[in-house]
């Protein structure tokens, strides 16, 4: 699967982390950066380039990590057509896209340990839509809302 990962300065830690993992698991990976920790960035950059790469470019999914998880969720979920969910736990990450189809996965370093995030990332990725009636309908509901208040 090919699949975008950004993270803002405070991301960084745990941004290579995921990287290599992802590899490891046999995923093309677009790297948007951000990789010097002396540099500030902005979330809300790195959540609008990995929109871009999840509805243009060809990925399938998204991982954006900033310090929090909060930040970068906020600023994905303002893009239509993005889904981002915000996880700290095994079971939201892979529930997220069974039946929410979540294809942006959010963290933050700066709350969760590398190994944690590494399970998070291998359930996201391994997760598959179920495609039952009920999540269809939910989420015909959900690109309503996008058309009317967009």
């Amino acid at each position: 699967m090919r699949v975008a990962v950004a993270a803002d300065h405070a991301g960084i830690p745990l941004n290579e982390i995921v990287i290599a993992e992802l590899k490891k698991l046999g995923h093309e990976v677009v790297d948007l950066g951000t990789h010097d920790p002396k540099v500030a960035d902005d979330y809300p950059d790195r959540a609008s380039d990995l929109a871009a790469a999840v509805l243009n470019q060809g990925c399938e999914r998204g991982i954006l990590i900033c310090g929090s998880g909060v930040g970068a969720s906020v600023a994905a979920n303002k893009v239509v057509g993005i889904r981002a969910g915000l996880c700290h736990d095994h079971y939201s990450a892979h529930q997220g896209v069974e039946h929410d189809d979540m294809n942006v996965l959010c963290f933050g370093a700066r709350v969760i340990g590398s190994e944690l995030a590494l399970d998070l990332v291998r359930a996201f990725m391994a997760a598959k839509f179920s495609n039952e009636e009920r999540h269809l309908r939910r989420l015909h509901k959900i690109e309503l809302i996008e058309r009317s208040r967009g």
